[in-house]
């Protein structure tokens, strides 16, 4: 008999027989509060009727019409619609189906367009599982350990993860942007630098927030080095910190922007977009992809726009995020072993430590694992595992949130007895 394979490890015991908004209901019948939302996807909810209805008439026309052999209405009417929420300037999109692949886009588009081989991530950062992308990934050993060697040109910058230094935010921003242009004078030359990519808020690194002072010191160092900025926000696009683009809260124009997660609500769609002029640099048909910018993925991400604006989704992840991330920290307040929380919009995290500062995994993972025995499904992430995340859907309510304080209050209170 055939079985799912032991390296997939399970983060709860949970087998779902249907999903409502930001509840998961079990095969026995137990109802969960989703605060994963599948990592950041299901942006609407768990089928939203108007996402539903708008791919299940999409799958009665055409559910698979690959676009580089012909066009589809969902394709055409999707890139104009995002067109009007993307930022300034980033008028060409292409389409691919996971967050990998779109990382890999930004990539090849980078180093095809400058003609340069190297680009710099950002300490803690994650982009993905795909041979170059776990390349470009550093917020764990596990995704890329045993698969050496690793692709060659990528190069290690600090994010001013300021708990982790022990020091002030404006301490740590000054550091790593100094680190960054240690880094250009002694490993990768300016003009050896195709890109820099960086998380809005590092996801898998932690739920740590970038700052404005960061951001534009990235932007001014790419523009004077010629250097292209590219902006992940896989994990924090489509309203998910509150403002439409992550990167909008430290007002910044990237030159290339990763797409997918939220952008269809759990229908598996990416994308990188860019402007005509940068596109046009790289090399004709390198481009492409069997599924990418598939009909039904495409329908679906209609509906999920639609929803964002009809409902204020993204004013809501603001004010939710507001009251979770408040009350995360009273919680916090109450124990020792909570030595930060953080977060911006539905993205918030608590990172345990023990008592002389160290990294606790072992506690958040029982905090974690006690929550789901309890009804509130989490996810741990940061580079020891010692981080709790929140990642609600957009739709989650005032009355939800404070059922799920409630319930993490006493998790917390119970695993480390206070």
């Amino acid at each position: 008999m055939a079985q799912l394979s032991p390296l997939l490890k399970q983060a709860t015991p949970v087998v779902v027989d249907h999903g409502e908004g930001v509840y998961l209901y079990d095969v026995d019948g137990k109802r969960h509060l989703d605060f994963t939302a599948g990592i950041g996807v299901t942006s609407t909810g768990h089928c939203h009727p108007h996402v539903v209805r708008a791919a299940q008439e999409q799958i009665g026309k055409l559910v698979h019409g690959q676009y580089t052999t012909v066009m589809h209405r969902p394709l055409l009417e999707l890139t104009e619609r995002l067109g009007a929420v993307l930022p300034n300037g980033l008028d060409s999109l292409f389409y691919a189906n996971s967050g990998s692949e779109a990382v890999e886009a930004a990539l090849r588009l980078a180093r095809q367009a400058t003609k340069r081989p190297n680009v710099v991530v950002m300490q803690g950062g994650f982009h993905g599982r795909t041979v170059a992308a776990a390349s470009m990934t550093t917020s764990g050993t596990r995704f890329s350990a045993g698969i050496g060697p690793l692709m060659a040109g990528v190069h290690v910058a600090p994010f001013p993860y300021a708990y982790h230094y022990g020091w002030d935010e404006q301490t740590a921003t000054k550091f790593a942007l100094r680190e960054l242009d240690f880094l250009f004078q002694t490993v990768s030359a300016p003009n050896e630098t195709a890109a820099i990519f960086v998380e809005p808020v590092l996801g898998e690194g932690g739920y740590v927030p970038a700052n404005t002072e960061f951001m534009a010191g990235l932007r001014e160092r790419a523009d004077r080095h010629g250097i292209l900025l590219v902006v992940d926000e896989i994990q924090t696009g489509f309203g998910r910190t509150g403002k439409f683009w992550g990167h909008d809260h430290f007002d910044v124009s990237p030159d290339i922007v990763l797409i997918a997660k939220g952008l269809a609500s759990g229908f598996p769609l990416s994308g990188i977009a860019a402007s005509q002029e940068l596109m046009a640099k790289a090399f004709p048909g390198s481009q492409g992809g069997t599924y990418g910018g598939n009909a039904v993925s495409c329908a679906a991400a209609i509906a999920t726009l639609e929803v964002i604006q009809r409902e204020n989704l993204v004013e809501n992840a603001a004010e939710r995020g507001r009251q979770l991330l408040e009350g995360a920290r009273v919680i916090a307040d109450k124990t020792p072993a909570i030595g930060e929380v953080r977060g911006l919009g539905l993205l918030v995290g608590s990172e345990f430590t023990t008592a002389d500062g160290e990294p606790d995994a072992a506690t958040a993972a029982a905090a974690q694992q006690t929550a789901s025995k309890n009804g509130l499904l989490l996810l741990t992430c940061g580079p020891y595992m010692n981080v709790v995340r929140m990642v609600p859907p957009l739709v989650v309510n005032a009355e939800q949130v404070d059922d799920a304080l409630r319930i993490w209050g006493e998790v917390v209170a119970s695993v480390t007895g206070s």
